[in-house]
């Protein structure tokens, strides 16, 4: 509107100016008509440079594509209008088919959602050429409609990758490592990154390395399957953490070896393997005590703050026991505290208490046997002189009711 009426004052101006050349002549009157135009043509610039005018896009002007994307795609009114700055159209046969095909792998309205939202561009994509083939090669290794629903719907650029070029070569490589559709797929699930990135780039030159290291094949297979990430860093950076994990003692012919550069590999987990570092100081761990427990477990390094602080002060300050006893059994810190550790603690103290067992009894004996050999050996064995071991165990009578 304010354009339209800028528009019909410049043009009455104009009319003004040409009416006034045909009456007068002389420069006198001309430059008296001159200036009393000129605050108009000012007033125009309203005073600062006129900026381009950008119409703005609203759910109005394209309201076939947001209706489409809220009705058959479930999307927010807010999202919809956010997603039509990406794809457009005015008709719904091609997305139509698109979801169809969706629908029919097993996508739920949540995960096509999801789907659509990260990735419009799919809904103009050729179902028949371009999807279906890739969704049909990733369930003939191995994933199941749900899983593959989730994954895409977590990471759809998969989707966006070219089958032949990128999807098959990877494939192939990473076969020709882990010998089985299983463990690609166990891999596929750790992060869609190990089909995204060409392979030649960053995890090839890894693989070979590891091997150059005498790494075997079955822990190249363990890192690879579990910790993919690991293997896809920069090919220096990881250089530089097998190299590191060499320096500190571990063989490459064992599996902590792999599990260790696991532990290093990427500024995240080297950050939290030194937040883990300070933790074990707290409790007294010297740097031999906190190796030596790094080298026996590797993951000991990447637990949380909190799951180490509770572990160590039930261990230390509840059951008495060394706190550098810890560093020479770190698995122990692994077990859950109300389900494994409390369980069987509370047993081995009813038990200490009335002299059935000794103390000599190790972290080892009371945490690391298999549940029914637990049972087996301190509760079944001892059911006729406490009756009520099996309901400690069960966290069903409190200690301190015996």
């Amino acid at each position: 509107m304010a354009v339209t009426q800028n528009f019909q004052t410049l043009r009455m101006d104009y009319l003004s100016i040409s009416s006034a050349l045909s009456l007068y002549r002389k420069p006198a009157q001309l430059k008296a008509i001159l200036a009393e135009l000129k605050p108009p043509l000012v007033s125009l610039q309203d005073e600062t440079p006129l900026k381009p005018i950008v119409p703005k896009t609203t759910s109005k002007q394209r309201p076939f594509t947001v209706t489409y994307l809220i009705n058959s795609c479930g999307l927010s009114l807010e999202s919809a209008i956010s997603v039509s700055d990406k794809v457009q159209f005015q008709f719904p046969e091609r997305p139509d088919s698109v979801l169809t095909l969706l629908r029919n792998y097993g996508f739920s309205k949540t995960r096509i959602s999801n789907l659509i939202r990260k990735r419009p561009m799919l809904l103009l994509s050729d179902p028949e050429n371009t999807l279906l083939p890739k969704l049909e090669f990733f369930q003939s290794i191995g994933l199941s409609s749900n899983e593959l629903a989730r994954i895409l719907s977590s990471d759809p650029t998969l989707l966006t990758r070219n089958l032949e070029n990128q999807i098959m070569p990877t494939y192939d490589f990473l076969k020709s490592v882990l010998l089985s559709d299983e463990k690609i797929v166990a891999a596929l699930k750790r992060t869609t990154w190990v089909f995204l990135e060409d392979p030649s780039k960053n995890l090839m030159p890894n693989v070979t390395y590891l091997r150059e290291s005498g790494v075997p094949q079955r822990c190249v297979s363990l890192l690879l399957t579990h910790f993919p990430e690991a293997v896809m860093q920069k090919h220096e950076p990881f250089v530089e953490t097998v190299r590191e994990v060499k320096e500190m003692g571990f063989d490459p012919k064992k599996s902590t070896f792999v599990l260790a550069v696991h532990a290093l590999s990427g500024k995240g987990n080297k950050s939290i393997w030194e937040r883990c570092y300070e933790v074990y100081k707290r409790w007294c761990w010297s740097n031999d005590d906190i190796l030596s427990a790094f080298r026996k477990h590797p993951h000991s390094m990447m637990l949380s703050e909190k799951k180490i602080m509770k572990s160590m002060d039930y261990f230390v300050n509840e059951m008495g026991w060394a706190s550098r006893a810890i560093a020479e059994c770190p698995v122990v810190l692994f077990f859950s505290l109300e389900k494994r550790i409390i369980p069987r603690c509370s047993v081995f103290q009813v038990l200490l208490s009335k002299g059935l067992i000794k103390e000599g009894f190790s972290l080892t004996t009371v945490l690391l046997p298999v549940d029914k050999r637990f049972l087996e050996r301190f509760v079944m064995r001892y059911q006729e002189e406490v009756p009520e071991l099996l309901s400690v165990y069960q966290g069903k009578v409190k200690l301190e009711g015996l």
